[in-house]
């Protein structure tokens, strides 16, 4: 239902599940494990699997922390996004990206709950994507120190919100790994 027109497709997006950002995330190999049955499914159904890496002063380009983590592995020709700010889309080439290829509808899995998923969620739905949020493939550390809830309820606070997320011409939504449908749903 997306309001960008001639854009049918689906996109996966797996965002900054990188060494430095996962290192001490809540239930990081279950969610891990999801974003990797997501991208089978993904390329199983000829999806487009999109990767996003962060960069910045804590997570240096080259190094180990910014490194993607063993566990997920890119395969030639799947695109790789490089951002510094925390929507994926800002000041990235992510739009043409997903132009290039039809998208208007995205998945989105990755790391951190509280800062780049949640910026990318908002910066999606605002330029006109439907966007689904996977509920148990995404995750933060704990920030609790700092005044944040505890991760699970992050995580938790996240995908109710979003799952009631609709505006004229586009729809939000939280599904489980289970639950992720590639095809737009047909509306009527």
């Amino acid at each position: 239902m997306t309001t960008l027109p001639n854009r049918p497709h689906t996109a996966l997006l797996v965002i900054d599940v990188q060494n430095g950002v996962v290192a001490n995330a809540h239930e990081r190999d279950a969610v891990i494990a999801n974003i990797n049955v997501l991208v089978d499914r993904a390329r199983a159904q000829d999806v487009p699997v999109i990767w996003v890496q962060h960069s910045d002063d804590e997570l240096v380009r080259g190094s180990e922390s910014w490194a993607y983590v063993p566990e997920l592995v890119q395969r030639d020709g799947e695109p790789l996004v490089h951002k510094n700010y925390g929507d994926s889309f800002e000041a990235t080439d992510l739009e043409a990206l997903l132009a290039e290829r039809g998208v208007g509808r995205l998945v989105v899995t990755g790391a951190a709950t509280d800062a780049c998923i949640r910026s990318t969620l908002h910066g999606a739905f605002v330029r006109g994507y439907d966007v689904t949020l996977v509920g148990d493939a995404h995750t933060t550390e704990d920030l609790s120190a700092y005044g944040a809830p505890p991760p699970a309820q992050v995580i938790a606070h996240t995908n109710l919100y979003w799952k009631f997320q609709s505006a004229p011409g586009r729809s939000g939504g939280t599904v489980d790994t289970a639950e992720v449908v590639f095809a737009p749903t047909p509306v009527g």
